[in-house]
């Protein structure tokens, strides 16, 4: 079967500096520019970087050239000038692969006296931007080095919560990966993951104006997929039988991921542009919800799946998406809302083409007895090969949603019945049947009482005299209305007779 929810991870993009706009109206600070040092700093730049390279000069001194005239052009207010100092000095670092110089030089023109915003944020943003180069050519360790000082740059400062954001993802990527090495203990694994979830649940992306709606949605993925991988790793740990409540399950994490599938906002993730990240965020739902055997939910979310353009355009992807409708509207526990589901679907001319599931909607919606050893015989041998029902948690929940199916018809068609007769229709113990009726009734699905001394059923409740008089009430009312209509009637039909007769 296709993986319908085949899709990227969400990687930081350092390719988007901030806006023109953005600088003038959210951080550019209101200073006035006392003189122009273009003149001085195109020739210091095109001096130092020919010294540089051809090593007439050590680092160091260059270095020390362009902050003396960096500082003048600080203290001027020159914010191009300034800028382009900063990031010439972080350039001479780079080139020269001098990684300690370039973490130190960062963090000293960070923390300068005065320093503009946007000078701040011009450094951190070209650093990031190298990242990938210097984990590929030098390795995990020099590249760790300035994303700590990337981390301790950004820290703390409004301005820099996006730049602050991408490098956590890309930290949080890097404990991801070392919990999927080789060899590696379950308590590395844990903590790996733990951290990278950790380190991502901290941010609060919703609230970055200054972020793009659709890199804010895929943090928000990000932090969810880690969340669930987190759960599902603790969850291992418990033994089953100890439920869901006892301590050192990922509950927790489970709920934290349902609190940030609600901040993502699913109008967005409609448009064509974002269709990777609906498919990522549906699937991700579907997780959490079939953690909770919330199977209306699941229904619900592959629906919306189902309705995708680019599924819908795959023959095969567009098959699976409804077969699992199919299959998750009929695990779900009797509702309005389910039996509306449930008969929208049957109408649908889509599911004519799958006779197997059409048939078994069909027999769902049909007011009729679906005898479980039948339909076991009929749909078992297909259904069981499916990823859906091969857990025989939700095999034995279709036998129980038969069942249930089965008690709605008779309470429809008997008013009274013997429970020995009952459990031979519904192919279950007096036990089983008990246990049934009680959860129907409780649930308000059914009304019913049990007399167990006689073994009788009744699904009718006794009705007050007041419910008897007022039911007679409207029969009568509706018997004198024929009564009037037929008498009308046949006096107009003897006034034609006599007109004829005349």
């Amino acid at each position: 079967m296709p993986n319908i929810f085949a899709t990227r991870h969400c990687t930081p993009k350092q390719d988007k500096p901030y806006s023109k706009s953005h600088y003038s109206i959210a951080m550019a600070e209101v200073r006035k520019q006392e003189k122009d040092f273009t003149k001085e700093v195109d020739e210091l730049l095109s001096e130092t970087s020919a010294l540089v390279k051809s090593k007439s000069v050590q680092l160091s001194d260059a270095l020390e050239r362009l902050l003396a005239l960096e500082k003048q052009t600080r203290n001027s207010n020159d914010l191009p000038s300034t800028t382009r100092l900063a990031k010439a000095a972080l350039e001479l670092c780079y080139e020269s692969r001098d990684y300690t110089q370039l973490n130190s030089t960062i963090s000293l023109l960070s923390k300068k006296h005065g320093q503009l915003k946007v000078v701040v944020q011009a450094i951190v943003e070209q650093a990031i931007s190298w990242l990938p180069g210097i984990r590929q050519e030098q390795g995990v360790e020099k590249w760790l080095e300035l994303v700590e000082t990337l981390w301790s740059v950004t820290e703390g400062k409004i301005f820099l919560e996006t730049p602050r954001a991408r490098v956590t993802l890309a930290l949080s990527h890097y404990h991801e990966t070392l919990s999927k090495t080789p060899n590696a203990s379950a308590a590395t694994i844990k903590e790996a993951l733990q951290t990278a979830s950790d380190l991502l649940s901290d941010l609060q992306v919703e609230t970055y104006s200054s972020m793009e709606r659709r890199e804010k949605t895929e943090f928000i993925l990000e932090q969810m997929r880690l969340l669930i991988a987190v759960a599902r790793l603790k969850d291992a740990e418990v033994p089953a039988k100890q439920g869901k409540n006892a301590l050192g399950t990922g509950e927790p994490e489970w709920v934290k991921a349902k609190v940030g599938g609600r901040k993502v906002n699913e109008s967005f993730l409609k448009e064509k542009a974002n269709e990777d990240l609906k498919l990522k965020y549906y699937d991700l739902m579907i997780q959490q919800a079939l953690h909770q055997s919330a199977y209306l939910e699941v229904a619900k979310h592959y629906k919306k799946v189902w309705d995708t353009p680019s599924i819908k355009e795959d023959e095969s992807k567009s098959r699976a998406a409804l077969e699992h409708i199919v299959y998750y509207v009929v695990l779900a526990p009797h509702d309005n809302e389910q039996s509306d589901m449930l008969h929208h679907l049957f109408t649908n001319p889509a599911l004519e083409k799958l006779e197997l599931h059409y048939n078994l909607v069909k027999s769902f919606v049909t007011r009729e007895l679906m005898r479980w050893p039948g339909i076991e015989s009929l749909y078992g041998p297909f259904l069981r090969t499916t990823s859906v029902f091969s857990v025989s948690k939700q095999w034995e929940d279709l036998h129980t949603r038969v069942v249930e199916h089965n008690v709605r018809v008779v309470a429809q068609y008997y008013t009274r019945i013997t429970l020995s007769r009952l459990t031979v229709l519904l192919d279950l113990t007096p036990q089983q049947t008990e246990e049934t009726l009680a959860r129907l009734v409780v649930s308000h699905t059914i009304w019913a009482r049990v007399d167990r001394p006689a073994g009788i059923v009744n699904f009718r409740s006794k009705r007050s005299a007041e419910d008897v008089m007022n039911d007679w009430s409207s029969d009568m009312q509706k018997l004198l209305g024929l009564v009037e209509k037929t008498w009308i009637g046949m006096n107009a039909a003897q006034a034609a007779q006599s007109r004829i007769k005349a």
